[in-house]
């Protein structure tokens, strides 16, 4: 049963599942997406160089079923091409430009800014054509099978909405004056495209969502999946090591050049550590010089071993301190018995004595947790 729990994949991909699945080419696509962004950058192309083209194709078309005698004793078929092309070929070549950009973009977009130079080579498992037909006759195939009917129907309905009202002048063109027939039908192609551009934009925000929830299904993740994603993040206990390193170095850092005033240090005794000094010329009890816990008590336990300072352990002592003081601060008056006993020990220690480690009392108003709440039966402190 728990074999059965662990390897079903029933939760959400993590953002380096995705991550790791867009390097490999597994991007959100969505094909309706990029072809609404063509189709509208088409249209608004048109609109904004439709003049342009309007007058090059004028041109074009005037000097194509223009006569004139000259044409009979000069016929030079390259110039009229040429002269076609060089009216033609600006605008359209803007237009194909705007359409490439954004084809392009669109994809960038959508693929989270990736290029994937694998999506280019051959996959010979592609021309396998029992998969091929697994992928048609296949659950996603009757799924894009189904996207195209309602997409053909839908812009077939539009369609048909344009030519029902713009037939009767269509069947017309080439009866009128060439200007005014021209302006028609650019008035209707433009038409044409800007409703199937809102047709496609319908089309894209069904499609889209569908995209994400088809890839967040294709890359769901199963317990044991999300244990060894965990494993691999954490890395191998080298790394954690020297992970641990560094971030001990920075604490050393902070500490160091306190460490090098203080007379003894009180740990707990690895989780927190505090470094104090006393000099009845200075002040009339302890001063901290320097606190921590986590990475930067164990740097202070390693400058203590450097210094050769004492490390005295007394964890509800240290506690106390280290939640009661801050650094550069004299300790609390009901600490005042405790540091005594320990500043006459260590004064014995440097005098090259061998003293019994003192017993020491903390008094039961500053007696902490490890995340600094009073304990069971303690009052707080004012």
């Amino acid at each position: 049963m728990s074999e059965e729990t662990s390897g079903e994949k029933r939760f959400d991909p993590t953002p380096k599942r995705k991550s790791d699945a867009a390097k490999r080419g597994d991007v959100l696509r969505s094909k309706e997406v990029a072809t609404a962004a063509v189709m509208a950058t088409g249209a608004l192309m048109l609109m904004s160089i439709g003049p342009w083209l309007f007058e090059a194709i004028q041109s074009v078309a005037r000097a194509g079923f223009g006569f004139e005698r000259g044409h009979l004793r000069d016929f030079t078929p390259g110039t009229i091409f040429a002269n076609a092309a060089a009216a033609v070929l600006p605008p359209i070549f803007t237009l194909g430009c705007a359409v490439i950009v954004v084809t392009v973009g669109s994809q960038m977009l959508l693929g989270e800014g990736r290029f994937v130079p694998q999506n280019l080579k051959p996959k010979p498992s592609k021309l396998n054509p029992l998969k091929g037909l697994k992928r048609i006759f296949g659950l996603q195939g009757l799924i894009e099978l189904g996207k195209s009917i309602l997409k053909l129907a839908l812009l077939g309905v539009i369609a048909a909405y344009w030519v029902s009202h713009n037939l009767p002048r269509l069947l017309g063109l080439g009866r009128g004056e060439l200007g005014a027939q021209l302006a028609f039908a650019w008035g209707a192609l433009t038409t044409l495209v800007g409703m199937l551009v809102l047709g496609l934009f319908v089309i894209a925000l069904v499609d889209y969502p569908l995209q994400m929830f088809q890839r967040n299904k294709r890359l769901k993740m199963s317990f044991q999946d999300l244990k060894d994603e965990n494993k691999q993040s954490e890395g191998s206990p080298e790394m954690k090591m020297a992970r641990r390193q560094r971030q001990r170095d920075l604490s050393r850092g902070g500490v160091a050049k306190a460490m090098g005033e203080a007379q003894f240090v009180v740990v707990n005794p690895m989780h927190f550590a505090v470094a104090l000094t006393y000099d009845p010329e200075i002040a009339a009890a302890p001063i901290v010089l320097a606190k921590g816990r986590g990475e930067t008590a164990l740097a202070m336990r390693e400058i203590s071993g450097e210094l050769d300072l004492p490390v005295l352990h007394y964890p509800q002592l240290a506690r106390a301190l280290y939640f009661t003081t801050r650094a550069n601060q004299m300790v609390r008056e009901e600490l005042y018995v405790a540091l005594a006993s320990l500043v006459a020990f260590v004064l014995s220690l440097k005098r090259g004595e061998r003293p019994q480690k003192p017993h020491i009392e903390v008094p039961g108003a500053l007696r902490f947790d490890a995340d600094g709440r009073p304990e069971k039966g303690a009052k707080k402190t004012p």
